[in-house]
């Protein structure tokens, strides 16, 4: 071993003993413990001694504390195995996730880690397993998750024209009406809910699959749902039909949810009984329709989602009047927690005019 390494001048041993019981760290205590020691001019291997190490340690501890200060003192994490992708690979790597793969040239639908596995190998002769993959796709900030249905037919540029231009819309609303009257922004539609229900996902032990009761009658109802999400107000009704005399009678549900002197702008889909000239709606409800192919943009459709994730589906139905009593405990459920309302159905482009 060559010649010790003298101590920096800025410190002595009192400061180290200071810093040593303020440390939140135990190794790092134990060293300054140590280095604190040879300022108080004991030997360096009395100083190994209370640190519990070997000469040679000491002086690694002492370059690192010359070096860096009491911070060079503090365990360091492993720098770990050099990843096997640089940088560009990654981004290959991201970019290709995000697009999905081409059936008629991968074979496949959608990504496997084992399809990626064999992309990176193709594309950049880089071996990996299906653990390192998955690690750095989370690295990358992706996760495993369940599809949002998209109608084959969208418009996505009518959907985003909507968004921009509904102010316009709801100007247009506004200038008909007396001055001062308070717009309400509510959404509507329909659920249907019958014996051939929904099985949600569920908590089960890795490697088996668990069972739920399905029922394969076909007895149903509706659920004619709307809600206000600035004010977590809703409007609903259970009914047998989707027609336009049902229709009405919700219409005329909402309008009676609507605060006084407030008028509701009520947007909804282009179902057949949302359009027709036959729809008795009343005065303080105006109708502004959706556009076609486009269910991204009612939050009714997560309302209905969180309602069948939580208290509609894994049931079996014993019969019509049961499955109108469930419809109904599950929306006053929902009438109650105005907050589940508020959190799930507001919408950026609607309620932030």
């Amino acid at each position: 071993m060559g010649s010790a390494v003298g101590l920096r001048g800025d410190y002595d041993g009192m400061a180290l003993r200071r810093l040593a019981r303020a440390s939140k760290s135990a190794n790092q205590a134990r060293r300054l413990l140590a280095l604190a020691e040879i300022y108080d001019g004991a030997s360096r291997t009395a100083a190994a001694r209370i640190g519990g190490v070997g000469l040679q340690i000491v002086r690694d501890w002492v370059e690192r504390f010359n070096d860096r200060g009491p911070d060079g003192l503090l365990d360091g994490k492993a720098p770990g195995r050099t990843s096997l992708l640089n940088d560009a690979q990654r981004q290959a790597l991201a970019a290709i996730v995000e697009s999905g793969p081409i059936p008629a040239i991968h074979g496949v639908v959608r990504w496997r880690l084992i399809d990626l596995v064999q992309w990176l190998h193709d594309e950049f002769a880089v071996s990996l397993d299906e653990t390192t993959v998955g690690r750095e796709l989370k690295k990358l900030g992706y996760v495993k998750l369940t599809a949002r249905p998209r109608h084959h037919a969208q418009n996505e540029h009518a959907l985003e024209a909507f968004k921009k231009g509904f102010a316009a819309e709801l100007a247009k609303v506004r200038a008909g009406l007396p001055k001062r009257t308070r717009i309400e922004i509510w959404f509507q539609d329909e659920a249907r809910i019958g014996q051939k229900n929904k099985i949600t996902r569920r908590w089960a032990l890795r490697g088996t699959r668990p069972s739920a009761p399905h029922d394969q009658r076909t007895k149903s109802a509706y659920i004619f749902g709307a809600i206000c999400p600035e004010h977590g107000k809703a409007a609903g009704l259970v009914l047998p039909f989707c027609n336009t005399e049902t229709m009405s009678l919700h219409l005329a549900e909402i309008s009676q949810a609507v605060a006084p002197r407030a008028h509701a702008v009520v947007l909804m889909d282009q179902a057949g009984w949302h359009t027709t000239d036959k729809l008795e709606v009343p005065a303080n409800i105006t109708i502004i329709p959706l556009p076609a192919k486009c269910p991204e943009l009612n939050p009714v459709e997560n309302i209905w989602q969180f309602m069948r994730d939580n208290w509609l589906s894994n049931r079996v139905f014993t019969s019509h009047d049961n499955i109108i009593d469930h419809c109904c405990e599950a929306w006053n459920k929902l009438v109650d927690q105005p907050w589940h309302i508020m959190t799930i159905g507001r919408r950026k482009w609607a309620n932030g005019l």
